[in-house]
Formats: C-alpha cells, structure tokens, sequence
C-alpha cells in the first residue's frame, strides 16, 4: 500500500530534510487536485485516519505534483496492519489467501463464517479525523454567525465570539495533530524541529491567533469574522466533496457551496482587513483600563506571520499596500514627523 519512489535518492539527506518539511506545510486543502488523489486512494477507513498514513500520501503527492526530487520512503509496516476488512484490493496476501481457502474443498467451507461487513462505501460521514475536523467546524460557523448577529444581547454575542474562537483552538490543534503528530521526544531539539515544520501551517496560524483572543479581556466582535471565514471554507469544500450526490445537498446546499469555492479569495481578503483592524484596535485598548501590552506585541508576531506565510501572504500584503495607499499622502503632507519611525517598524516588520 505504501511503496515509494526513489528518484532523487543521491540527493544529500539535508536537501531531502528541506523537501520533506516542505511537503509538511504545504497547503493541501487549498490544492483542488488533492481532494481527486485521496479519493481515488484505496485506503481502509481505519487506517486513513492515522497521520502517518495521511502524511505517507501527502508526500506521495507532494512527489508527483510539486517536486519529484522528494524521495519518499515505504511506508512501515506498522503503518498497514492487517485491516479487519477482508476484501482490500491493495494487499496481494490476503487475495492469495482467499485463492488458497477455495482449494481446500468443502472442509474449509464449513468452517466460522466471515465477519459481517459493513457499508462504509455508502455513508460519506465517516467517524474519522476528517469528520470530526468538518463537525467542530460547523459548530464553529454556527456560533460565530451568531456572535456577529447585531440583534443578540452584548453578553450572549460576547459569550457566542468566545466559544467561536474556542473552537477553533480545538479545530486547529487536532488539525495540526492529525497531520504533523507531535514531537517525537520532549526535549528542546525535538520541539524546536517540530515547531520549525509546522510555523509556516494555516492551522498553526489559526491556532496562534484563536489562542491569543480567547484568553483576551476584550470582547470584539470582529474577532469572530477570521474565524466565520475559516470555517466557512471548510465547510464548504467538505460538503462539496464528500455530499455532492446527495440529493439534499444538490437542492439547498450547492449554490451556496459553489459561492464559497468561487469567492474563496474575496473571503480571504475580507479575513485579512479583519485581522489588521483586530491589530489596530488591540493598539488603541492600550490606552484603556484594559490594555495588555504583552497580548498585543504577540499578536502583531502573529500577524507578521501572516505577511510572511505563503499561505496568507498574498492577501495580507494587499492589504497593506492598499493602507499604505490610502495613508501615506496624508502623512507626507501633513505628519511628515512620522516617516522616520513608520520607517523603521517597516525594517522590523520586512526582517
């Protein structure tokens, strides 16, 4: 089931090192070909749902679509146990077996009879990791629209923001759990190698900025729109490719999917002028009672993450070009004292 290629196999190891941490954070659920090559991999339930299972696949991807310099090892033994499923059409053994069973006569044939199976082919709600990341987030969609309703009182929006950004915490440290692991020893090599694969990660972003304004004293409802974006995305690509024969989906559920998935980028766009206004206003809490100026330098590192990822990148630096458009007249010609430390938070900022 896990065979790999070996074309670049005189690469040196620190070159592969590199490869294979950029398999790791590349984004492929942004990648429209990876939903069509995982759901052509003949994989048992049971077993897709293991991360070293997903990431053999991932890089098996990654290989043939990206960079086919990557070697990718076979995947361990341990990795492809004997499923519980007896007709798996990737395991030679068990076809040879069953060939063997029929030859032995009617002896064989009034012995225990075989498990019964179950229809899993049919029900695309399946109990594994990609299920439970769709269910936290709707349920993060559902409680994020309604923290943003303007009709809801203060303390059930403010409590309806919390429990959003909560969720997400949850739907990105799972995330990031199902496809990265976690270290492989708890020391500071080993956490500093595994922080190095996945800081480039969109869950990882997610996470850093979920964590960051759900332990905040402020209550802002904008913080709730990143993270209704998010989970709008997700949604979204889930119920297309997993309920697109479903006849309830086809009458109340495409249209609107089709919408997401069309105007992604008008949605990621929207998700970044929101993040820098969080910014801007976290800024100005500073001159309250309930400033905290810790919070706010780490969130102004979260968003200078987000300038520099791949992932966020593009939408985040239109997004400053177009305040740098609009603010930088009005600062040459009335506030031109500014310049010089505008000037130097941008080298902090491009370092």
């Amino acid at each position: 089931m896990g065979g790999g290629d070996a074309s670049g196999a005189g690469a040196p190891e620190e070159e592969q090192e590199q490869k294979r941490a950029a398999a790791a954070a590349y984004d492929y659920e942004g990648d429209a070909r990876w939903a069509d090559y995982w759901s052509n991999v003949l994989v048992p339930p049971h077993l897709a749902a293991k991360p070293e299972v997903l990431g053999h696949f991932r890089r098996k991807f990654y290989q043939r679509y990206v960079d086919r310099d990557l070697v990718v090892e076979p995947m361990s033994s341990t990795g492809s146990t004997q499923p519980s499923r007896p007709d798996i059409r990737s395991s030679p053994s068990a076809s040879s077996e069953s060939v063997r069973a029929r030859n032995t006569g009617s002896s064989s044939r009034s012995a225990a009879p075989p498990p019964p199976r179950t229809n899993t082919s049919g029900n695309p709600l399946r109990f594994d990791a990609r299920t439970i990341h769709f269910s936290i987030n709707a349920w993060v969609l559902v409680v994020a629209g309604l923290g943003m309703l303007p009709i809801l009182p203060k303390h059930l929006a403010d409590r309806a923001c919390k429990l959003s950004l909560l969720g997400t915490v949850l739907s990105s440290g799972y995330s990031l759990y199902s496809t990265y692991g976690k270290p492989r020893e708890l020391n500071m090599a080993a956490i500093q190698g595994w922080l190095q694969t996945v800081l480039g990660a969109k869950d990882f972003i997610h996470l850093m900025f979920s964590l960051l304004l759900v332990t905040s004293q402020l209550h802002l409802k904008i913080a709730a729109l990143p993270v209704f974006c998010w989970a709008l995305d997700h949604v979204a690509r889930f119920l297309r490719r997993n309920f697109a024969h479903s006849s309830f989906y086809r009458g109340y559920l495409e249209e609107p999917c089709l919408w997401v998935e069309t105007n992604n980028t008008t949605l990621s766009l929207l998700s970044s002028n929101a993040e820098l206004a969080l910014g801007f206003l976290l800024i100005i809490s500073l001159f309250s009672w309930r400033r905290n100026i810790v919070q706010t330098f780490m969130y102004w590192n979260v968003l200078k993450m987000m300038y520099r990822s791949p992932v966020t990148s593009s939408y985040h630096q239109s997004a400053w070009a177009k305040i740098g458009r609009t603010v930088n007249p009005y600062i040459h010609r009335y506030a031109p004292f500014l310049e010089t430390p505008i000037s130097a938070v941008q080298r902090w900022w491009v370092r």
